[in-house]
C-alpha cells in the first residue's frame, strides 16, 4: 500500500472538516427554519461528500475523525442571511479545493476532491444564489 504524505493527510483532514462544518451549518438552518430549500437538498449532498472522503480515509487506513461542528456553527437571523452565508461558504470552499488539489498527484484523491469542488460550484453555489434572489424579491 502506498503511504500518504503528511500534506495529503492534512488535505484530506481539511476537506473532511470543511464538509462536516457545511453539513452542521445546513442542519442548524433546517433546525431553525424548517425543511427549506436549498438547505435540505444540500445537507444531503454534504452527507454524500463526507462519505466519499471517509471512503478515502478507510482506503488509506486513516482514522476518521468525528464531526466536531454540531452545536458550534453560526446561527442566522433569517433564511436570507443563511443563503448569503451559503454563497460565501461555497466560494471559500472552491478556493480551498483549488489549494488542496495541489497537495497530491494521486488520481483517486484528485477525483474525489475535484468532484466535491464541482458539486460546490456547479450545484450548491447556484442554488444559494437563487435563494438569495428569491429572498430579495420577496421583501
Amino acid at each position: 500500500m502506498n503511504h500518504l504524505t503528511e500534506m495529503e493527510i492534512s488535505a484530506l483532514n481539511e476537506a473532511l472538516d470543511d464538509e462536516y462544518r457545511a453539513w452542521a451549518t445546513y442542519d442548524r438552518v433546517i433546525a431553525d427554519f424548517g425543511d427549506v430549500p436549498p438547505f435540505s437538498n444540500i445537507r444531503e449532498a454534504e452527507q454524500r461528500h463526507i462519505a466519499a472522503l471517509c471512503a478515502l480515509f478507510t482506503q488509506y487506513n486513516l482514522s476518521i475523525p468525528e464531526n466536531p461542528w454540531p452545536g458550534k456553527v453560526e446561527r442566522y437571523a433569517s433564511i436570507q442571511a443563511a443563503c448569503e452565508a451559503g454563497v460565501a461558504a461555497e466560494i471559500a470552499n472552491s478556493k480551498m479545493y483549488d489549494r488542496l488539489l495541489k497537495a497530491t498527484n494521486r488520481q483517486d484523491i484528485l477525483i474525489v476532491l475535484r468532484s466535491l469542488q464541482d458539486a460546490s460550484q456547479q450545484r450548491h453555489l447556484p442554488a444559494f444564489r437563487r435563494c438569495v434572489q428569491r429572498s430579495t424579491l420577496s421583501r
